[in-house]
């Protein structure tokens, strides 16, 4: 993943807000990345475009070598669906569907026969340790087990890159090493990128790099603990 000269801008009132102003960004493969900042920064709208949520006013995202932005929508809700995947705070389970039913949605909506799609979803849960639970609805499992879900959701179909804002702020800090253990355990397996936004400076020390943004614009580019 590549970003070019981005920039994203708000109106508010008589005058505009920079939320984002210039970043430019190379991710290798397997990169393990966390963004750091203070509040209002603009680290989770950095991700937002880096994800094609939100499109930039100026500049550009290249994805596994094309382009995110200047295509149709549907173009774009393709790439995203194939290639990456999502982890939030707030786990954003769906409450009416067991744990395997919400891990099997990225699959069916990329068109995967159900049948295929109930089987991965299943090896999902158990590559995160939940084989055992997938009958289960978010409101039967404890706050680390839903992220786990959210987790196995996240990797299901397979994607290049996973974006993940505040993935163990609503976790205690035993569940939280938990979870950085499994997201490190899934990118040595399977070579997948992370990028992480977060304030806990414990999860940024275990990933191979550290941006540290202020006013919209990275200031610094480190190497973490965890660098080999």
């Amino acid at each position: 993943m590549q970003a070019n000269d981005l920039w994203k801008l708000y109106p508010s009132g008589e005058s505009t807000i920079q939320a984002v102003k210039g970043v430019t960004l190379d991710v290798s493969e397997g990169e393990v990345i966390a963004i750091m900042g203070p509040s209002g920064c603009g680290k989770t709208t950095l991700l937002n475009v880096l994800s094609g949520i939100d499109e930039p006013t100026s500049g550009g995202v290249t994805l596994n070598g094309k382009p995110l932005f200047g295509i149709s929508d549907d173009e774009r809700s393709r790439m995203r669906a194939e290639n990456l995947g999502f982890i939030f705070q707030d786990f954003n389970l769906l409450p009416v569907l067991s744990a395997v039913e919400n891990v099997e949605l990225p699959l069916l909506m990329l068109g995967k026969p159900a049948a295929q799609a109930r089987e991965t979803a299943h090896e999902a849960l158990t590559a995160v340790g939940l084989g055992d639970r997938s009958s289960h609805r978010p409101s039967e499992l404890s706050g680390g087990q839903q992220q786990r879900v959210a987790i196995a959701r996240a990797i299901v179909h397979s994607p290049s890159v996973i974006l993940c804002d505040e993935p163990t702020g609503n976790l205690d800090s035993g569940t939280s090493e938990t979870v950085m253990q499994l997201l490190k355990s899934i990118n040595k397996k399977l070579g997948t990128t992370f990028l992480l936004v977060t304030h806990d400076s414990d999860v940024a020390q275990q990933c191979s790099r550290i941006l540290r943004m202020e006013d919209g614009q990275i200031v610094s580019d480190e190497r973490g603990s965890e660098e080999e």
